[in-house]
């Protein structure tokens, strides 16, 4: 739920707080990330590094009482976007890469009895051939009874890993249960794919993580959508369970009910967070249920126990895709209430008016797109996503106040191009690395080194590192996406973009995705007018949105006047039973945030040593309340951190 029931800070003493600690991991680099959500027991807290370290901290001082390097002390620049740990009473559960890893709670050693010398390989047992696959997690998993069960984050481009659902002992690390979320032969949804789909499909991954109903004994995943994900021509269907809620049995994994929210999503519409369990009001009695956010920037509040929405739901007509082997679901469901949390399309009377230059320039771009809001099919020559990619409701999650009914979501609100083109040999080459490396491959060392037959010098994993994050005088192409990164990789090692012809390989398309490209003006600033980022309180008893507010700003902007256009903001916020909202969350002003929880009032504020990418904790060591936030930036090209920092009242 994201909500404390600890009240010493107040919105009356809350512009009091200082900050009383902060721990530096060192972890920090150009690109880094740390998007941890710290766990607080028994006075020690639990937090992952941006390499993935993970320390044992006194929550009361900072600390360090111990660390655990998964690199086992090898040189390494890797960095990692990670979302933290599960603590039980006696381990320490988190992910490096393939391996989930137990760990000793008191002393931070691998658990030499969970596994193979303390870790779980998630390449294996899912049903399909070891070789090839590419797995990680990016959230912990969620502990029920002696399980430690967990989704997974994989490939959202062709050939990837399927994000079948796995519950592990806790002590042993045998596996107990899988769901199958690409169906076997026999088991519910399969008809909703190509026949051989099982074998090669990848996603429907609950990459964000898993939520427990304990006293139910309800698991919760909410999923993302199949690979690849833009173009589905070898996944005709519905694709079952790519963008769904699912309600499993947390002790064998049965499925209980599905919900599935975009039916052959082309659009990238993962559900981007997990679940927030919630009691509302129907009728004058209270309804278990559960609020899933959504990056069209709606919301579904779902009957607990039977999936079915408690507010009406429309079904919409949606066009037909004009790309050819493209086929759509003709209809679409959106809920009625409560209204969007964002603006739904992107239209003439929105482009920017930040200066008449921008403006021109943006129009002129418009014009050339299609823009018919949500639902409308990828297209060659660009379609506008909006609220965007990254719009809507993000990976951070919401907070709930059950005394009010309020969820609290924080959300992004700019548009993106999306673009199909045709695969070709050297398209993505010659257009990314040629003006370097030369068309022949040859380079002109030792300023541009020669990349031919790259592929025996250097694993694949270690290009694919190299082209997304750069190295030395070679910058980071991590917008390119990760279909255009595997092509291009595909490219270097074999010559050609894809890994077979036409007609010999299940996973090849004749369409690939030119990335992840945001609309902006010639300044760098989002194409459509603010707000670029809101937070929101929303009645889930009365499906109406209580208010809203501009999230974040461009300190630069603000400097000249244009304050409060809202920015780019990822991590999720906390409630306080004392009334507070805290968040940190905003990408360029680098600020923790309070907020007065019934109207949105902003009641104290401090800037961060980098972005509060992640959600905070709120805890109480004796009888001292504290609030802290991982703060690593790093995101929207902004300077990256590794610190926790910590705040209580004098």
């Amino acid at each position: 739920m994201h909500f404390t029931s600890l009240s010493q800070v107040t919105p009356a003493n809350v512009a009091k707080l200082e900050e009383v600690w902060r721990f530096e991991t060192g972890d920090s680099q150009k690109g880094s990330e740390m998007q941890a959500n710290p766990v607080v027991i028994g006075g020690v807290m639990y937090v992952t590094s941006p390499k993935l370290r993970v320390f044992a901290l006194d929550a009361a001082t900072g600390k360090e009482l111990w660390n655990f390097d998964p690199e086992q002390g090898k040189p390494s620049t890797s960095t990692y976007r990670n979302r933290g740990v599960t603590v039980t009473s006696d381990r320490v559960f988190f992910t490096h890469r393939n391996r989930l890893w137990s760990l000793d709670r008191k002393t931070g050693k691998p658990a030499q009895k969970f596994g193979t010398d303390g870790f779980v390989d998630l390449r294996k047992d899912l049903d399909r051939p070891y070789e090839g696959v590419t797995i990680s997690a990016t959230s912990p998993g969620v502990v029920y009874k002696d399980l430690i069960i967990l989704g997974s984050t994989v490939s959202e481009t062709l050939p990837g890993s399927p994000g079948h659902i796995r519950a592990y002992d806790t002590k042993s690390g045998k596996l107990r249960w899988i769901f199958h979320t690409i169906p076997l032969p026999g088991e519910f949804g399969y008809e909703t794919w190509p026949k051989d789909a099982y074998k090669v499909s990848g996603g429907a991954n609950a990459w964000s993580g898993l939520t427990v109903d304990h006293p139910n004994g309800l698991l919760f995943a909410s999923t993302g959508s199949a690979s690849f994900d833009f173009y589905g021509s070898n996944r005709h269907g519905d694709n079952l369970f790519a963008n769904c809620v699912l309600a499993l049995n947390a002790k064998t994994g049965k499925r209980v009910w599905h919900f599935q929210g975009v039916k052959h999503d082309v659009w990238d519409l993962d559900f981007p967070a997990t679940s927030t369990l919630v009691t509302v009001t129907r009728d004058g009695k209270p309804v278990e249920a559960l609020a899933q956010i959504t990056k069209s920037g709606h919301v579904w509040v779902l009957d607990r126990q039977t999936g079915k929405p408690l507010f009406p739901v429309e079904t919409r007509q949606v066009p037909p895709s004009p790309v050819e082997g493209e086929k759509l679901s003709e209809t679409q469901i959106v809920p009625l209430k409560p209204p969007a949390f964002t603006r739904q399309s992107f239209t003439e009377d929105m482009i920017t008016t930040r200066t008449p230059e921008a403006h021109a320039a943006v129009l002129e771009r418009f014009r050339k797109l299609q823009a018919n809001g949500l639902f409308t099919p990828p297209t060659i020559e660009g379609t506008v996503m909006f609220p965007g990619f990254d719009g809507g409701g993000e990976w951070g999650g919401a907070g709930f106040d059950a005394a009010t009914g309020l969820l609290y979501v924080n959300a992004n609100e700019m548009p993106w191009i999306l673009r199909l083109v045709p695969r070709d040999e050297k398209s993505l080459y010659n257009s990314n690395c040629a003006s370097c490396h030369r068309e022949d491959l040859a380079g002109s060392p030792p300023g541009f080194p020669s990349l031919v037959d790259i592929g025996k010098r250097m694993p694949r994993a270690d290009i694919v590192r190299t082209i997304r994050e750069g190295t030395g005088r070679m910058p980071g192409f991590s917008t390119l996406g990760n279909t255009s990164i595997n092509d291009l990789v595909n490219f270097l090692m074999t010559g050609r973009e894809a890994q077979t012809e036409p007609g010999k390989d299940p996973n090849w398309q004749k369409y690939r995705s030119d990335g992840y490209n945001l609309f902006l003006d010639p300044e760098g600033y989002p194409a459509v007018q603010p707000p670029w980022g809101t937070l929101n309180a929303i009645d889930l008893n009365s499906g109406e949105i209580r208010w809203k507010i501009p999230f974040g700003e461009y300190p630069e902007l603000a400097a000249k006047g244009l304050t409060n256009t809202g920015t780019f903001n990822y991590g999720g916020p906390v409630i306080t039973a004392s009334g507070l909202v805290f968040i940190a969350a905003t990408n360029f002003d680098k600020k923790m945030h309070a907020y007065d929880k019934l109207t949105g009032k902003l009641l104290w504020e401090t800037v961060l040593p980098a972005a509060g990418n992640a959600t905070p904790a709120v805890y109480s060591v004796n009888g001292r309340e504290y609030i802290s936030i991982a703060c690593g930036g790093g995101k929207s090209g902004q300077a990256s951190g590794g610190a926790i920092v910590v705040f209580a009242l004098p």
